[in-house]
C-alpha cells in the first residue's frame, strides 16, 4: 500500500504504471465521468463493467471473474510488464482498487499496490491533477504462470462446505443486507449459510484510509478465533468488496485466504442452493 504523500513527485513516472479505477456499482458511468474531470497524471482508467469482468450469463453473478489469459491480454493491452510498479486508486475507501489489486495478484503480478485513501488522499497531499485520457502504451508478449496466484473456490465448494465444513466465510457486504432486511443488488435477500459478517466498511477510517495494522488485525482475530487465514474464504455482492476485507487481512498479517468470485449475486441465482436469513 502507497501513502499519497509518498508519491507526490514521483507520478507521472516511467517507473510506475498508474490506474484510475473509481465506480459506482448504482452508475457505471460516474467512475468515466470521474475521470475525465481530473485524474492522477498518466492514469490509465479501466473499467470495471466493460473491461474487469467477464462475460454474464445469469447465473454466474454481477462481476463475473473473466479467464486469466482474458485479463492477461486486457493488462498487457494496458501497458503491464514483469517490471512495472502498479498503482491503483478509487474514489476514497480503496473497495474497487483492492478489487483490482487482487486481479493483478491472481493474475500474478506482485508489484501491485493500493494508494490509500484514494483520490481524496491524492488532493489533499497536493497532488497534481490532468483531464485529458491516457492512451495505454500496449505491452510485449508476457507470460503469465498456469496456476491461478491467489486461491479461489466455487459455488460447489461453498455448497458442500454447509454440511461438511472445511473453511469459514465471511461475507463484506453491509449488516442489513447480510440479514435479509434489504436488498439493494440482487433479487434474492439474504446470506450464505454458516458466514459470518463483516462489512467491509469496517476496515478504513473516516477519512477512507485503512486503519493501522495491529487494529485490523485485533479486530479479524476476534471474528475467526483460532481460524487460520488459509481456512477463510471472502465473499460479498458480486467479488468486488470481498478483495477489501482479504486486502485488509494482508495488511494485517493474515495472508492466505480465498476468495469466491461469484458471491451472493451467483449464489443465489439457483434457487436450489439454501439461503439463511437473520443474524446468523
Amino acid at each position: 500500500m502507497f501513502d499519497a504523500r509518498s508519491l507526490v513527485g514521483k507520478i507521472p513516472s516511467s517507473n510506475f504504471l498508474v490506474f484510475d479505477v473509481r465506480h459506482d456499482l448504482a452508475d457505471h458511468k460516474a467512475g468515466r465521468a470521474a475521470y475525465e474531470q481530473g485524474h492522477i497524471p498518466g492514469a490509465i482508467f479501466l473499467d470495471h463493467e466493460r473491461q474487469l469482468s467477464g462475460p454474464k450469463t445469469g447465473k454466474n453473478g454481477r462481476h463475473p471473474l473473466p479467464a486469466r489469459a482474458e485479463f492477461g491480454a486486457l493488462m498487457r493491452s494496458q501497458g503491464l510488464t514483469p517490471e512495472s510498479q502498479v498503482v491503483l486508486y478509487d474514489g476514497g475507501n480503496g473497495m474497487y482498487a483492492s478489487h483490482v489489486w487482487w486481479m493483478l495478484r491472481w493474475l500474478g503480478h506482485d508489484k501491485v499496490a493500493v494508494l490509500d485513501g484514494g483520490w481524496p488522499a491524492w488532493l489533499s497531499a497536493g497532488g497534481a491533477s490532468e483531464t485529458k485520457a491516457n492512451a495505454p502504451v500496449s505491452a510485449s508478449e508476457q507470460g503469465f504462470a498456469e496456476q491461478a496466484a491467489m486461491p479461489t473456490v466455487d459455488a460447489q465448494a461453498v455448497l458442500a462446505n454447509i454440511d461438511s465444513p472445511a473453511f469459514t466465510v465471511v461475507d463484506a457486504r453491509a449488516a442489513n443486507r447480510y440479514r435479509g432486511d434489504v436488498e439493494p443488488m440482487d433479487p434474492v435477500a439474504g446470506h450464505i449459510p454458516g458466514a459470518l459478517n463483516r462489512p467491509s466498511s469496517l476496515n478504513v477510517q473516516d477519512d477512507g484510509r485503512f486503519k493501522p495494522a495491529a487494529q485490523l488485525r485485533d479486530e479479524f482475530e476476534r471474528l475467526l478465533p483460532d481460524v487460520p487465514a488459509q481456512n477463510v474464504v471472502h465473499q460479498c455482492g458480486s467479488g468486488i468488496s470481498a478483495c477489501h476485507n482479504l486486502f485488509a487481512m494482508e495488511l494485517a498479517g493474515l495472508s492466505g485466504s480465498a476468495v469466491y468470485p461469484g458471491s451472493w449475486s451467483e449464489w443465489c441465482s439457483e434457487p436450489a442452493r439454501p439461503v439463511a436469513r437473520g443474524q446468523g
